[in-house]
């Protein structure tokens, strides 16, 4: 049975990996970017709830007075 030459796996992989790189940076270079991005204010924004202004209070069955 004759042997697997392995000899040039290394010559293979590495210009693969290399080639690889090289189209993914070519790819990565044709997008634009902005050059001087604008900070969103990262202030809340508090929203009034109709119920904000009322008082309201929730009752739980076992809280309720004995009758």
């Amino acid at each position: 049975m004759p042997q697997l030459d392995t000899s040039t796996w290394f010559v293979t992989i590495l210009s693969m990996i290399i080639a690889l790189f090289i189209m993914f940076q070519l790819k990565i270079s044709n997008h634009l970017y902005p050059t001087n991005p604008l900070f969103k204010d990262t202030k809340l924004i508090e929203h009034k709830s109709p119920w904000e202004t009322k008082w309201t209070k929730i009752y739980l069955p076992l809280s309720l007075p004995l009758q």
